[in-house]
């Protein structure tokens, strides 16, 4: 049964879907807050589809349905908002496009959507292989090529070069460092904003509170010091904030501030590269335990390329390749649970969600559901052949999201990690550092907690 509006007071009749009690007070939000991958697996496998729980307040109903799931991001989606706590995250973001709501958010996007269209993202190819080409040069020219790095870390300051040179046509990687620092400082923010009374928190001079102030305040300095140079120059520079600053709105409410177009590049800044770089952590942590799935991968890679970089007409012929990411993002999905609030009393089943509580929709767990993917927890790239693709309802996969408001950058993160793959597994290969065990930091990404440690091989 889909989602059905219904009046206001007949939620009184209907029950509540099946779910835990807590212990003790708090004891909910405390599980939530310490493993809630592990919780939110629990409560699919013990109570179904629509479960919920209550804690601090807060009213969560976590769905693990591809109808239902369709229906919140899809079919309904107007009677949501996005949730709570990125709502709280307005502190972090502004109004960009992760966080913004109804008309404005509408606007925001009809500004932004020619800055990601396929023709545009495209000429963004060359960095992203220049980059990483650079990368595989200095991997090359280390010292004692035995000791581990952290992939995580290396992936990160990647996608961050790309994202700076893509987004701001700057080279950010002389600041790259200091930002990475401050954004490791404002990334917890976004698990502070579950707490209860998180908005009022966040206005405590508390040194968590200032520590985080000046964290923004750098990564504001440099965003603010590229927009002010933009509009000296007043011409397209080929960058995405070129396109943000001369855009202006076909249906006549003119283009974005400077405080617009702020928040949407942090917005653009944060999510381009964090994402990508999670995504390709992982994907390099299991191709180094399936060696029979990495060379199949690096056959196809040198066959397609032929030993030079790759370009965006090679992706179609890369398809193996797009195959290994895909079934890296459903183990590990970089946006593992996605939350919406209800502005109106909704019918979900036999149950009514009721207006202001929040829907938790979970990519963590609609991916490793064994009714979509048998033996869900193995590394098979071949889950994402046309055939098998089509058999399974489309919600039992969302690594970006769905509807109205799915990830903008979504064609340009499957072009880079593509891209980025072929690169570097062109001439490289990694192997986990011994004694390593991945641990998992779900914070608004579903970041390797401690990174990820590996030996590096070189192919030819």
């Amino acid at each position: 049964m889909s989602l059905t509006a219904m009046p206001a007071k007949a939620h009184t009749l209907l029950p509540r879907p099946p779910g835990p009690r807590g212990g003790f007070p708090g004891a909910l939000l405390v599980e939530l807050r310490r493993d809630i991958l592990g919780l939110m697996t629990r409560l699919a496998r013990d109570y179904g589809d629509i479960t919920y729980i209550e804690t601090g307040g807060m009213r969560f109903y976590f769905v693990s349905s591809p109808e239902y799931i369709r229906d919140v991001l899809i079919t309904n989606h107007r009677n949501f908002t996005k949730s709570r706590g990125l709502e709280v995250t307005k502190v972090v973001l502004g109004e960009g496009l992760l966080t913004s709501e109804g008309e404005f958010h509408r606007r925001q996007r009809r500004l932004m959507q020619p800055a990601f269209h396929w023709q545009r993202i495209q000429t963004y190819a060359q960095i992203m292989t220049d980059y990483s080409a650079r990368l595989r040069s200095q991997w090359e020219a280390r010292g004692d090529s035995q000791a581990p790095l952290d992939i995580h870390q290396e992936m990160m300051w990647l996608t961050l070069a790309i994202v700076g040179k893509t987004l701001f046509n700057t080279d950010v990687e002389e600041e790259a460092s200091e930002i990475e620092a401050a954004m490791n400082i404002m990334m917890p923010m976004f698990n502070f904003a579950l707490l209860p009374f998180a908005e009022y928190l966040v206005r405590l001079p508390l040194p968590m509170n200032r520590r985080f102030e000046r964290a923004k305040q750098r990564v504001d300095d440099t965003i603010y010091r590229i927009i002010n140079e933009h509009r000296q120059q007043g011409v397209d520079q080929g960058d995405l904030v070129s396109m943000l600053l001369l855009a202006q709105d076909e249906e006549g409410s003119g283009g974005m501030t400077d405080l617009q177009v702020h928040d949407e590049a942090l917005t653009i800044f944060l999510a381009g590269h964090e994402t990508t770089a999670v995504a390709l952590s992982y994907t390099w942590y299991l191709l180094a335990q399936h060696p029979e799935i990495e060379a199949k991968l690096h056959a196809e890679i040198d066959d397609v390329l032929g030993g030079r970089l790759p370009t965006p007409q090679d992706l179609p012929q890369l398809r193996y390749t797009e195959m290994v990411l895909a079934e890296a993002m459903r183990l590990y999905p970089p946006a593992y649970a996605i939350g919406r609030r209800a502005i109106n009393d909704y019918q979900l089943g036999e149950y009514c969600v009721p207006a202001g509580a929040t829907i938790i929709m979970s990519p963590w767990v609609m991916h490793r559901d064994a009714q979509y993917y048998p033996d869900p927890t193995r590394f098979d790239p071949e889950r994402w052949t046309p055939e098998a693709k089509e058999v399974r309802p489309k919600f039992s996969y969302f690594p970006f999201g769905g509807g109205p408001r799915i990830c903008i950058g979504e064609g340009f993160a499957w072009m880079e990690g593509v891209l980025l793959i072929a690169t570097l597994a062109q001439q490289w290969q990694m192997r986990l550092a011994p004694d390593f065990k991945l641990a998992l930091n779900p914070l608004i990404t579903l970041r390797p907690k401690g990174g990820i440690s590996m030996v590096l091989e070189r192919r030819i």
